[in-house]
This record gives structure tokens, C-alpha cells and sequence, in this order.
């Protein structure tokens, strides 16, 4: 059976990028998130075996503040289920929060823009 992911992006384009490449290599989406607080219900519902996490998302074209944030996002998932498999998806410009989201649970980070076999050899890494 398929391994089942969930993704969080705010860009309903990048949304689009990375079920792409998810369902290339393999695994089912089964839910999309474009904000922290649509992530944890969605994680929470779903209960996927992947999460491909953004770490700083918008509404309505404002950045969240950091109470609502990705990171916020991957810590409340792993108190949920501390076995949560979380990848980061984040642009290279938010290296210091890639380094907070690993410290918060993720386990592995693509920045974007992503090259397909990085992003392939991410997920494989979560995959049974």
C-alpha cells in the first residue's frame, strides 16, 4: 500500500509542485493544508504516514505570526504522535527556522525551489 502524505503550503501553486513529485514517487495525498491550523486538523483526521511541512506561511498575503506558524505546526503534530514523519519544504531564505523545525521534530528539510531527485531522495527516506 501506498504511503499517504499531507501537504502544508500556503501557495496553492507549491501545493500543486509537491503532489506532484509526491505522487511520482509513488505515494497518495490525502490531504492539503495551507495553513498550521488546517495542518493539525488535517493531520489529526488523515493521520498520513508523510507530512511535507512549509515553514512560514501567509494569510491573505500577511506573514503569521510565529505562534501560528510551521514550526507551531510540527510541534503540536508531534505532541499528537511523536512518531510523525515531517519533512520540511522551506525556501532557502529560512534556514535559521530549518534549523528550529528539525530541533521541534522534522526529520529531514528540501529548500525551496526543489530538485526533484533531493525532494525524491527526502521522501524515501520516510517511506516503508
Amino acid at each position: 500500500m501506498a504511503n499517504t502524505v499531507l501537504i502544508v503550503d500556503d501557495s496553492k501553486f507549491m501545493r500543486a509542485v509537491v503532489r506532484n513529485e509526491v505522487e511520482k514517487n509513488g505515494c497518495t495525498v490525502v490531504a492539503e493544508a495551507d495553513c498550521s491550523d488546517a495542518a493539525v486538523e488535517m493531520y489529526k483526521q488523515h493521520k498520513p504516514d508523510i507530512v511535507t511541512m512549509d515553514i512560514t506561511m501567509t494569510v491573505d498575503g500577511h506573514t503569521i505570526g510565529r505562534s501560528s506558524n510551521g514550526i507551531d505546526a510540527i510541534k503540536q503534530i508531534k505532541e499528537i504522535d511523536p512518531d510523525a514523519k515531517i519533512l520540511v519544504v522551506s525556501a532557502m531564505g529560512q534556514k535559521c527556522y530549518v534549523i528550529e523545525a528539525i530541533e521541534a521534530g522534522a526529520k529531514d528539510f528540501v529548500i525551496k525551489p526543489f530538485n526533484e531527485g533531493r525532494f525524491a531522495e527526502a521522501l524515501a527516506h520516510f517511506m516503508d
